[in-house]
């Protein structure tokens, strides 16, 4: 793609040459557009911030700022490890809304990038470390500085080292890119292991549910607790956790954007040269401030640098699952005419005001993956230079007056209980923070009366979590609010409980009783907290209660991770369970993938003696296994297809595998024989471990695309993928399964229509429908998994899928609503192949 070059709507006069012209701050506030209603003030900028990438509040609503100053100061990346980063401490003396004053907390830091403020100083993120600095004499500048965690970053590269430094609901601090979350415990900040989240910038919503994203994905979130779906050792969560709440990821610049890294790419900028699609989606927040108007608590807001804006998302909530969509596409939230406006982070201040963090520079790409042609046009466009300049800028209603501030720091205990139930997030979250870290026990009272009856909910939720952050968290308080009637309140008071009922028989005993009584009237929400906390329960109660929620809830792929969760080395008995239930007789999809993920755990154990168990359990002398059998079966060929994997040693032939009368499909009898072995059976390892072509990351998909397949395409295709009479075309050999797997996204994408040849027969309606429908509202992940899974079921060996594959042949082909005929099809994917290679 050659130079987009076009005129500034503010400087007519401007040349070619230099499209981009560095601006002041006022200049730069006159190139942004945003929602009616509201207004951008300037806070901060150049010299008083240079380079900013984090901004956060104190207590006493002084603003802490992190200066990346190092980062990319030429096309290079030259003296990026040179002690030119700082810390810095922004003061409004006047109370207009921008700073005054500016004190160097810490320098010669070598690329710092997270903070968190803490009793007296600040945890920072620099040179790939985690330290804990102090402020002793409260001048604000750091006085000690104590190494915590010297591989905290995991990385050396910027764009993939962690981050975040984000204080949960759980008082556990928890970080972006990274498996890492910190807490302090008996004076002494301990590092625990978590599940990966994310990229650049992570917060929370008013559950405490942690949202993030990647740089192609802009809004995930956690639907579950953390290190709950990563209990059970055996099982392989496919949802709960990174869900992925939206599916569009079309931006909407009002300049073009031709300095992306991929702009070279047919897809990547439009005839215009404006981005189309998320390319460095960053630090999403879920806004829980009030100086904008009401209908935008709750919304997320996602930064996007390289097309100069900020998207707005409305997120809705049904039952426990979350999505988010654009409430205006064809308009973002705020967007500018300034190349070099580069929002890199949100926040929000004790003023409930929408803060952004503009790095200001026209480079934000790192040295490490500069194509040769972001390479050519950051030089051409003078986008190198100036560097070390920053803007802080806030967003509120018009005609909006900030509250006179209060130092919460000097709050009394008192106050800062009432702070619990504030309408403004960063007050509540704030006034916990401080309760826990005053650690005075005195305020149990008072806590444990607001949770049990405070007016306002939120305020519950918070003193619930102050008194765990306090360790006054008491059972018999807890006992009480698992059968309130707040879904919220309910599910974290069983949250709060399990380890006191692990602990305590006649805590168990009470608990138990109170979730046999109430779980069939309670709501979503606490019935997935049920089915996490049943793994602190006995069996004699936990397997009816789960047998029951599966039952009724089995059809929710959250539900039945959850369930498994709480089984861990408890799988086969739970099964055994279900065996003789009388619901679990009859044949449905999502039960069948539910004893599929059961078989599979008990696969990943690997235990001879539970396996010979539960090949007896499927020996019913049958010429053709009934389904419970196959789901079965397949699950346990799911559990040992990794690599490299030694075959279970059975005492006894399964004569389910052996009987010659048992019909099993050769592909999946092939795939069960070798991975197990029993005398006069050994498995020939070279030809077992040669013939998986997906690495274990690839198998997992493969695994979820199971999944997903069974709920979404065995009602057309059948679950063995032969096709279906009156339905659809088979898979298995497939052409169009196992060919390009552009043109197969294409199909998922948007549906297909009209004759179709497979393996030299052709299907045309009444054999099969008329029209195959679209799936353009699934996610990608989702797409890419069912992918994953038909290539390489049934015979077919086509291999992994692009990560990227599905995203970007979405959104080259957005806005087609029709689905393809076959002719049509071929004729387009073979245009766009040339077109590529030009």
């Amino acid at each position: 793609m050659g130079l987009v070059c076009f005129i500034n709507p503010l400087n007519s006069n401007q040349t070619d040459e230099e499209p981009s012209p560095p601006r002041s701050p006022q200049q730069e506030l006159a190139t942004f557009q945003t929602e009616p209603g509201l207004e951008v003030q300037l806070v901060a900028s150049e010299p008083m911030v240079q380079d900013p990438v984090v901004t956060t509040f104190d207590a006493d609503g002084r603003m802490w700022v992190v200066e990346m100053r190092g980062f990319m100061a030429d096309v290079e990346g030259t003296g990026e490890k040179e002690r030119i980063g700082r810390i810095s401490v922004l003061q409004d003396i006047n109370g207009d809304g921008q700073m005054d004053s500016s004190t160097i907390y810490l320098d010669s830091l070598v690329m710092p990038r997270a903070l968190a403020i803490v009793k007296g100083g600040a945890l920072v993120t620099e040179n790939g470390s985690l330290w804990l600095t102090q402020d002793l004499n409260n001048d604000l500048k750091a006085d000690t500085k104590t190494l915590i965690d010297s591989a905290y970053a995991g990385s050396p590269l910027p764009e993939h080292s962690g981050n975040g430094l984000w204080r949960g609901v759980d008082n556990w601090y928890y970080n972006a890119k990274s498996r890492f979350r910190y807490q302090l415990s008996n004076g002494v900040w301990q590092r625990d292991s978590t599940e990966f989240r994310g990229q650049w910038g992570i917060s929370h919503d008013d559950e405490g549910r942690l949202i993030y994203n990647y740089n192609w994905s802009q809004l995930h979130a956690d639907l579950v607790p953390p290190n709950y779906l990563s209990r059970n050792k055996n099982h392989k969560p496919t949802t709960g956790i990174d869900h992925g709440l939206t599916v569009d990821r079309r931006v909407y610049p009002i300049r073009p954007n031709p300095a992306v890294n991929r702009g070279y790419i047919p897809g990547t900028l439009d005839k215009q040269g404006r981005l189309l699609e998320f390319t460095a989606a960053c630090s999403p927040l879920f806004y829980r401030g009030i100086a904008l108007p009401k209908e935008y608590y709750g919304n997320v807001f996602v930064c996007e640098p390289s097309g100069n804006l900020i998207k707005r998302n409305i997120v809705e909530e049904n039952g426990f699952l979350l999505s988010a969509h654009d409430p205006h596409p064809g308009k973002e939230f705020l967007a500018s005419t300034d190349e070099r406006f580069r929002p890199v982070q949100l926040s929000t201040g004790p003023d409930g005001a929408l803060y952004i963090t503009d790095m200001y520079r026209g480079l934000v790409q790192h040295a490490a993956y500069i194509t040769p042609y972001l390479r050519e046009q950051t030089i051409n466009r003078k986008l190198v230079q100036p560097i070390h300049r920053g803007r802080i800028w806030r967003i509120v209603a018009k005609n909006w007056k900030a509250a006179n501030a209060k130092k919460l720091s000097a709050a009394s205990n008192e106050e800062l209980i009432n702070q619990l139930s504030n309408p403004d997030g960063w007050h509540r979250d704030m006034a916990q923070r401080l309760l826990v870290e005053r650690n005075d026990k005195d305020v149990e009272p008072a806590l444990t009366n607001l949770a049990l009856k405070g007016k306002n909910n939120l305020g519950r939720f918070h003193a619930l979590w102050t008194l765990q952050g306090l360790h006054l968290v008491q059972p018999d308080l807890l006992l009480q609010l698992v059968s309130d009637p707040v879904a919220i309140i309910q599910a974290t008071a069983l949250r709060l409980i399990e380890p006191f009922a692990k602990a305590d028989k006649n805590v168990r005993l009470k608990l138990e009783r109170t979730l046999v009584q109430q779980w069939q009237k309670a709501s979503l929400k606490p019935i997935l907290q049920i089915a996490l906390t049943s793994q602190v329960l006995d069996s004699t109660t936990s397997f009816p209660l789960l047998a029951g929620i599966t039952g009724r809830h089995v059809s929710f792929p959250l539900i039945r991770d959850a369930v498994i969760s709480s089984l861990e080395n408890r799988e086969l008995s739970f099964l055994k369970h279900l065996w003789k239930n009388a619901e679990w007789q009859k044949q449905d999809p999502s039960k069948e993938i539910f004893l599929e993920m059961l078989a599979t755990a008990i696969m990943h154990k690997k235990n001879p003696n539970e396996l010979t168990t539960l090949f007896a359990m499927l020996d019913e002398r049958k010429a053709q296994p009934g389904w419970r059998q196959k789901a079965i079966l397949t699950g346990l060929s799911m559990g040992g297809g990794e690599n490299n994997s030694q075959p279970v040693r059975l005492p006894v032939p399964p004569s389910i595998l052996t009987n010659s009368t048992i019909k099993i499909p050769a592909n999946r009898l092939a795939a069960l024989t070798s991975l197990f072995e029993w005398p006069g059976h050994i498995v020939d390892k070279i030809k077992a471990t040669s013939k998986n072509i997906l690495n274990e990351e690839q198998q997992q998909l493969f695994a979820q695309g199971r999944q997903h397949y069974l709920t979404t395409c065995a009602g057309c295709h059948g679950t063995d993928g032969a096709g279906m009479k009156r339905f659809a075309p088979p898979l298995a050999g497939s052409d169009w399964v196992v060919g390009d797997e552009k043109r197969l996204a294409l199909i998922v994408l948007h549906g297909m229509e009209g004759a179709v040849e497979v393996a030299g027969k052709k299907y045309d309606a009444p054999e099969i429908l008329p029209v195959m429908p679209a799936h353009s509202t699934m996610d990608d992940a989702a797409i890419t998994a069912i992918l994953t899974y038909i290539r390489n079921e049934w015979g077919n060996n086509a291999g992994p899928i692009g990560k990227r594959t599905v995203g970007t042949t979405r959104n080259t082909t957005q806005g087609r609503v029709v689905p393809w005929k076959a002719a049509e099809l071929k004729k387009y994917v073979l245009e766009t192949k040339v077109q590529e290679s030009k």
